[in-house]
């Protein structure tokens, strides 16, 4: 029993550390009335992912910068 635990650990502390994040990317530069679309949380019991295109604007207005969630939530611009 001992001999599993040994080989348990071992498999864990050998597996390499992920690589660091790669540098994030800030949104593309857009018009005053170009709308960013950014995935947002699906509602509470669904699995549908939700996109909604704003204005950078309206998105700080929700308290949301652009720029930063741009790598990880951006779909894309409305022009």
């Amino acid at each position: 029993m001992a001999h599993e635990w040994v080989v348990a650990f071992s498999l864990i502390f050998a597996i390499p550390p992920v690589p660091a994040a790669s540098p994030e990317r800030a949104a593309p530069a857009a018009g005053v009335d170009d709308r960013y679309c950014l995935r947002v949380g699906p509602v509470t019991g669904s699995l549908i992912e939700v996109v909604r295109c704003w204005t950078r604007e309206k998105w700080a207005e929700q308290g949301v910068d652009v720029d930063e969630a741009w790598d990880k939530d951006g779909v894309g611009i409305k022009r």
